[in-house]
């Protein structure tokens, strides 16, 4: 099931007159009068949530002697809400650029002549940044802390604050003798 026919599935189900049609048809097939006697309802009305079922797919109609029935799309509510949201968005993409345009806006802002200005006070706004500095660092590769000092001042003069901040935030790991930037940082 695509994105788009979840959200479509989703919003169908958020009414209480389509759950109940649902539950109906969960016992047996129907056609639209006997929905309407059992629900209590009229005809239209259940010809109108019916509509909105078939279009979002857990319905399906077919021909029988005189009447239209009316049956549930078992399928349909056998997929995993898990399986749904693992599926590649049609947003992700948008998402992507929105994030990397706002990354470039923040070490545009803070970044000055290959300097950091200030350290940012908003915590999304610091990792930016410590992301930035640690792109300096080689994978795999252990630094003693003069080594981390002088990256680091290379770009801000509170060398201790950002190296404590990047260990904090997880970019960098250490031991007793050495740091090394983090397996999650790539």
């Amino acid at each position: 099931m695509t994105e788009t026919e979840a959200i479509k599935l989703f919003k169908c189900l958020a009414d209480k007159s389509r759950l109940q049609i649902i539950k109906s048809l969960m016992q047996e097939d129907m056609y639209v009068e006997r929905l309407a006697e059992r629900l209590g309802l009229t005809a239209p009305t259940i010809s109108f949530h019916l509509k909105k079922l078939e279009d979002a797919g857990a319905v399906v109609s077919y021909k029988e002697q005189y009447y239209t029935m009316y049956s549930l799309k078992k399928d349909v509510f056998m997929t995993n809400i898990i399986d749904i949201l693992k599926e590649e968005s049609a947003e992700a993409k948008l998402q992507q650029e929105r994030e990397e345009a706002y990354r470039k806006k923040v070490i545009n802002a803070f970044f000055e002549y290959g300097k950091l200005k200030s350290i940012p006070a908003q915590r999304k706004k610091e990792r930016i940044v410590l992301e930035e500095i640690a792109r300096n660092f080689e994978k795999g590769r252990k630094y003693m802390e003069r080594e981390v000092n002088l990256i680091i001042a290379d770009y801000h003069d509170d060398f201790c604050t950002i190296r404590r901040d990047m260990i904090s935030e997880g970019i960098l790991e250490r031991d007793k003798e050495a740091y090394w930037l983090s397996e999650t940082q790539s």
